[in-house]
């Protein structure tokens, strides 16, 4: 599903958040290198696991986590 089709669906809010320059530098250079993946995207998954890993059992979390890793909608 389209980022654009996706974001009609799913709400979306704003998040400002502080990381280390290391790991933004790093998430920059793998995004710069996969066209498939943006900022978003990259969020959405890695957030989304480390809710499901440290035991968050809600079906949005991870149908969001199977969105953003396989660019489909679940």
């Amino acid at each position: 599903m389209s980022e654009l089709t996706t974001a009609a669906v799913t709400p979306r809010i704003s998040l400002n958040v502080e990381i280390p320059e290391g790991l933004f530098s790093a998430m920059e250079a793998y995004v710069d290198s996969h066209p498939a993946w943006n900022q978003h995207r990259v969020f959405c998954a890695a957030l989304s696991l480390f809710l499901m890993q440290n035991g968050v059992s809600d079906r949005r979390i991870n149908r969001l986590y199977l969105e953003a890793v396989f660019d489909y909608a679940a």
